[in-house]
């Protein structure tokens, strides 16, 4: 959608956190009304429709019908926190809450770019989209005390990987991705 700029960007209208989104960090994406890029979605244009502001809880209808099956599955992160999140911006205020996310990218950045043997990217993300910040910090504070230099890369992510799986079979979260089951196709025999 052109035209369509919003203060906060890092956070998306329904409370999707762009600034982890691996699109929005490989620049394909420059969030929720971030101007040109990828704007399809059906609450940017009822909220640039309603002129609600930056984000769906100004509207007087929120939740509306749009928020139905919302975070059923995930796409590049998880969105099962949509709600909560939103509701955490308007306690905090977007100022407050995008300094959040800011740290929570750097921590996303630090974990891909020195605790990734390659294949863990998914899980770091969805594991800073989901941990408490307070906790991301304390797990990276914990690896990093330990004397890992000589580990292989692989050990090293794994290092990572059981610190933050940890913490979050505390919590009662699963930090994988929910996908949308695939439609099977019915095809016709010849």
């Amino acid at each position: 959608m052109k035209d369509f700029y919003r203060t906060y960007p890092q956070v998306a209208l329904c409370g999707l956190n762009c600034l982890l989104c691996p699109m929005n960090i490989g620049g394909w994406c420059p969030g929720c009304g971030g101007g040109e890029g990828n704007q399809s979605c059906p609450r940017a244009r009822c909220a640039r429709e309603r002129n609600i502001g930056d984000f769906c809880y100004r509207c007087e209808q929120y939740p509306c019908e749009l928020y139905e099956g919302m975070g059923d599955y995930d796409s590049f992160v998880p969105t099962r926190r949509r709600g909560a999140d939103l509701d955490r911006v308007r306690e905090l205020g977007p100022e407050t809450y995008v300094r959040e996310l800011e740290e929570k990218r750097a921590i996303l950045e630090l974990l891909v770019g020195e605790w990734n043997d390659g294949r863990k990217k998914s899980f770091y993300t969805t594991a800073v989209y989901l941990l408490e910040l307070d906790d991301l910090r304390h797990a990276v504070q914990q690896v990093t005390s330990l004397s890992t230099k000589e580990m292989s890369e692989k050990e090293r992510a794994a290092c990572m990987t059981q610190a933050l799986q940890k913490i979050a079979e505390q919590q009662g979260l699963v930090l994988k991705l929910n996908k949308k089951q695939k439609r099977r196709s019915r095809g016709k025999h010849l």
